[in-house]
Parts: C-alpha cells; structure tokens; sequence
C-alpha cells in the first residue's frame, strides 16, 4: 500500500480506480481524480501548499511535485502524463500534456493544454507558454501546435489507463 500520510490536519484524498504503487508517497494536501496511476518511487508533497491532479493523469516512477511555501500550488488538469523522474515544483499544467522523463517545470510556470514538454526540458519559474512542442534548457518551443501534438499527448494518458489496470 502506498505512504499515504496526513500532515497539518491535511489528508490525501485520492479519486476512484486509482492505482497507487506500493512506495508512492502522498503527504499532506494532495487532491487526485478518479483513473489516475502513481507510479513506483513517486512523491506528490503537499506539505506547505496543495498539489491538485485531475483525472485520467499519470505520475510515473521517480516523479516529484512540490511546491513552495504559501507561493505556489501544482495544479494539473485531465489526461496528463508526467515522465519518470520529473520535477513539477508549483507550476500549473493544462489539459492533454505530456511532460517528458526528467522535465523540470518550475513555480508560476504555465503549461498550455495539447502541449508537449520534451524529456529533460526545463521550463523557467513563471514562463508562461503557448501550445506545442518545446525543448531544452531553458525550453523554448520547437513545434507548433496542432493535431498531431495533441493526439501524442492524449495517446500517451491513454495507454496508463491500461497498464494501471495490470496492477489492480
């Protein structure tokens, strides 16, 4: 069973058909939808400010959300992967985004719907972005957006709503 640990009068609360990995640890104010998957290694702290996750999300293993003190919250909307071993420290995430295995998005970032952030992207405290495809460090985008990145995205949430289900 996953770390699930109140802190500050605040408990995790967790939506329906979720999958939680044994070593994931959820702390303090942490809100998560119905159909969402917490993978191996994960920590979603909602110590000194709330982490809110929508449905149909994905953590995966190694993944960290944070925020800082009283000045940002992590809020993450529907149908969003986020990579192994990426940081989400007080940034805001759209709807059908893909942040990419070991992307850094950073407080008072602001990541579009139908947006894909590249494996090892790091996107700056407070950089506000458009839709598409962006890369690097620091990101800057690479691709427009169209249909095609907003299928990607959407294609990737869908394919950890089955693999949870392996683990039930």
């Amino acid at each position: 069973m996953a770390i699930i640990r109140k802190l500050n009068d605040k408990a995790p609360i967790v939506g329906q058909r979720c999958f939680l990995a044994e070593n994931a640890a959820l702390i303090g104010d942490v809100t998560i939808g119905d159909d969402c998957s917490i993978w191996y290694g994960t920590v979603l702290r909602g110590d000194v400010n709330p982490i809110y996750i929508g449905d149909r999300v994905n953590v995966q293993d190694g993944a960290v959300l944070h925020t800082l003190y009283k000045r940002s919250v992590v809020e993450i909307g529907n149908d969003v992967s986020v990579g192994h071993n990426a940081v989400i420290h007080g940034a805001k995430v759209g709807n059908n985004v893909l942040v990419g295995m070991g992307a850094i998005l950073m407080d008072g970032a602001v990541i579009p719907d139908n947006t894909i952030i590249a494996a090892g992207a790091v996107v700056l405290s407070n950089q506000v972005l458009e839709p598409g495809i962006y890369a690097g460090v620091p990101a800057k985008k690479v691709k427009d957006a169209s249909e095609a990145v907003a299928a990607a995205a959407h294609k990737n949430a869908q394919g950890y709503l089955l693999y949870k289900e392996w683990y039930k």
